[in-house]
């Protein structure tokens, strides 16, 4: 499976901040944004993504990520010169995804919990249809909300509704089979010009071919599109971080546990980051061994 992370739009909620740097290169605590939906995909046993960003900002995550060898990765970059919605990453990835199951995640959007890789390399063995999430929330009029029977099968899929039907939203992580990029180029664009994942994930609604998993208690989902949830979400991260002092999203950390990379490659990337990541990488390394 391959894996697209979108990190593309104006950050217009963000203003005046983001009138200088991508939204998703703005630091969650210790770490730029976009490591977080990056790290997610690791954990899902992806090694294969697309960066899909703003022309002017595409070279500022090349910068910061590189090519992913560092890591075990092969990243690659395309742009998307105007918002056009969620369902875009599947036009404009095309010729990446090239007919195989795909994962999409936003780049805004940061997940940890307990049980939580283990759920994603489960959804990444997916072959026929789509896997997407539901987590409750206090807010539905403000999200995507799914609708689902007694026994867990989804009835509606309705985007930001006025009256919620249920109070479970559908975060930003989405996995697909080979046929999503044809689905995603059949849309029209919704009534705010834009092709929206609700209007894609409908069509794998109607076809019987979507499943949804909940995502429970022990799972944090949290969206840094605005002001106040980037702080909240920022001191979440400093709070488990300091608590238990394991870092969320250290890419370096999970390419090493994940196999992607030996000890040795993870010794020489600490010493190109001489800081406390460096100290942390270490500590991994005399704490942590992986036994192959």
């Amino acid at each position: 499976m391959k894996g697209i992370i979108l990190a593309g739009g104006r950050g217009t909620r963000l203003h005046p901040v983001t009138r200088g740097v991508s939204k998703q290169l703005l630091p969650v605590y210790n770490k730029p944004m976009v490591y977080y939906p990056l790290s997610i995909l690791m954990f899902a046993g992806i090694r294969e993504i697309l960066v899909i960003s703003t022309p002017e900002d595409l070279p500022l995550y090349q910068r910061l990520l590189g090519d992913g060898q560092q890591w075990g990765l092969r990243l690659t970059y395309a742009a998307q010169d105007e918002p056009r919605g969620l369902a875009d990453a599947f036009r404009i990835g095309r010729k990446f995804v090239g007919g195989e199951p795909v994962a999409l995640v936003l780049g805004d959007n940061i997940f940890y919990g307990t049980g939580l890789p283990e759920t994603l390399r489960r959804a990444a063995k997916l072959e026929v249809g789509a896997v997407a999430f539901a987590y409750p929330v206090s807010d539905p009029h403000r999200h995507g909300i799914v609708e689902l029977d007694a026994s867990g099968r989804v009835i509606s899929l309705v985007e930001k509704p006025s009256e919620p039907r249920s109070h479970y939203a559908v975060p930003g992580m989405y996995f697909y089979d080979g046929k999503v990029c044809d689905i995603a180029a059949s849309l029209k664009p919704s009534a705010r010009g834009e092709y929206e994942i609700t209007d894609l994930n409908c069509v794998y609604l109607a076809r019987g071919e979507l499943r949804i998993e909940m995502l429970g208690r022990g799972v944090a989902w949290l969206d840094a599109g605005t002001h106040e949830s980037l702080l909240q979400a920022s001191n979440f991260v400093q709070t488990v971080e300091l608590r238990q002092g394991l870092m969320i999203a250290c890419p370096e950390e999970v390419a090493y546990r994940m196999g992607f990379i030996d000890g040795d490659a993870l010794a020489a990337l600490a010493e190109e980051l001489p800081s406390e990541y460096t100290d942390y990488l270490r500590n991994i390394l005399r704490d942590h061994p992986v036994r192959r």
